[in-house]
């Protein structure tokens, strides 16, 4: 069936019955409710019919249309770091809206990404809430959609997102290490192979340089991901810890705290007293309060990034016609025994 056939259709079924689902006529038509997602958006660019939540019905017949239940999907990395809180979040709100949220999980991979959103899209989702595991790629998104914890890769990008602010969480660890701490020779943890290491990087510098410090000598350390480079993670790990010992640093910030448990572990197994001699900021404080010195930590809003994500993509379903919106949260620091507190 050609397009301008289906369209045809569409506004038959709507004079003939008033209102029109677009799951169930792609099933009757046997094409995807994509496509008659986009047919009813021509023709409501038109003025031949008006959208609904779930379908079309004839112009200035909307409050009598029928509202079916709303269905997001929302794909994330894993569910057993960092995003099982922003997926708990996401669910309650969904729940408070009445909207149905199904779970992909893409495992860090592309191409397994890829997968879950084809099934989203061919079962017919709303819209979609998305952390992509590389650069988002916005062609292959022709519902509304929501990026999570990830900014689009062109400033000049429409596509509305809500993330944590990882560079003042950077900035946050460094002035409370430089200020309540009192330390003056901060170093950084960092693993390359997370995607907010340069936020936190430039949160850091940003942070030295309000508090009129600069990063010492062999201070910064960039770990590749455990099961990337063994015995380069173990040299690094080794440099670093002598560092600490010979005096070139008192404090630091570790990027993300399972490193951060890792590291104080190594240190104190070479004498290093923390917070006496090393004072420690971790990030994410996923597990930072359960290390044996609990650990000060940033933390970010993962729970109320799943929310707002939700409301915003809600929004968009609802008032298409409403401003696009770039929401930025910010984390707090918690602080603990690893820098004299708590």
């Amino acid at each position: 069936m050609h397009a301008e056939e289906r369209h045809q259709a569409i506004l038959r079924r709507l004079r003939e019955r008033g209102s029109l689902r677009v799951t169930d006529f792609a099933h009757e038509v046997r094409v995807s409710p994509v496509t008659i997602r986009r047919d009813v958006e021509q023709l409501a660019e038109r003025g031949l019919l008006t959208r609904v939540h779930g379908g079309a019905v004839l112009p200035g017949a909307e409050a009598a249309a029928p509202h079916e239940e709303l269905v997001f999907g929302l794909v994330v990395p894993a569910a057993d770091h960092y995003y099982p809180e922003v997926i708990r979040g996401a669910r309650e709100a969904a729940a408070e809206r009445g909207v149905r949220l199904v779970l992909g999980i893409s495992q860090h991979d592309r191409e397994q990404e890829r997968a879950q959103l084809r099934r989203m899209l061919a079962d017919g989702v709303d819209g979609l809430l998305l952390t992509p595991c590389g650069a988002p790629d916005e062609t292959e998104l022709p519902v509304p959609h929501v990026l999570v914890e990830r900014r689009p890769a062109d400033d000049l990008s429409p596509a509305e997102h809500v993330a944590t602010d990882h560079a003042y969480g950077a900035g946050l660890a460094v002035r409370h290490l430089a200020g309540p701490a009192g330390r003056r020779r901060v170093g950084l943890v960092v693993r390359d192979d997370s995607p907010h290491a340069a936020a936190v990087r430039d949160g850091y510098r940003r942070g030295l340089a309000a508090a009129g410090l600069t990063a010492p000598d062999g201070g910064v350390l960039h770990l590749p991901a455990p099961a990337d480079d063994d015995a380069g993670r173990e040299r690094q790990l080794a440099a670093f810890t002598d560092a600490v010992t010979g005096g070139a640093l008192d404090g630091v910030l570790v990027h993300h705290d399972h490193d951060a448990l890792v590291l104080l572990q190594r240190l104190r197994a070479h004498g290093v007293d923390v917070p006496g001699d090393l004072a420690v900021v971790a990030y994410d404080d996923e597990v930072a309060a359960l290390a044996d010195i609990p650990l000060t930590a940033v933390a970010p809003p993962k729970h109320a990034v799943g929310a707002a994500a939700v409301d915003l993509l809600t929004r968009r379903l609802t008032d298409p016609r409403a401003p696009r919106h770039r929401l930025t949260l910010l984390p707090e620091l918690r602080v603990r025994a690893s820098t004299g507190g708590g």
